[in-house]
């Protein structure tokens, strides 16, 4: 099981996603390196304040391009794209937790 950031309240027992508002969302690959990990959130960030900006200005070709970046970086991290586990175990990113294998496990979880 993966360390728990501080800013995630709930990652499955696996460490393989966290949930918000009852969505299972993927996990950064753990085995990837610290420095290569801290280069691609920074790009991440980037990337979306570069979103952010394109959408205030109207932008649409400036929208694609950061929208593009993001999601070069978010399957970098592994948390799109193939998965970063080889048990073969399906992907449920962006699946309502209850509607997945890990639906008892989220209904035991405090409210």
């Amino acid at each position: 099981m993966s360390e728990q950031p501080p800013d995630i309240l709930d990652v499955t027992p696996d460490g393989r996603y966290f949930v918000t508002r009852g969505r299972l969302w993927r996990m950064s690959n753990p085995s990837l390196d610290p420095d290569r990990r801290e280069q691609l959130v920074t790009e991440l960030m980037a990337a979306r304040r570069d979103v952010k900006a394109a959408l205030a200005a109207k932008d649409a070709i400036a929208l694609r391009r950061a929208r593009s970046a993001v999601d070069r970086c978010k399957r970098a991290l592994g948390e799109r794209g193939p998965v970063w586990w080889d048990d073969g175990a399906p992907d449920y990113n962006r699946h309502m937790a209850v509607n997945t294998p890990y639906a008892a496990w989220f209904e035991g979880l405090a409210v």
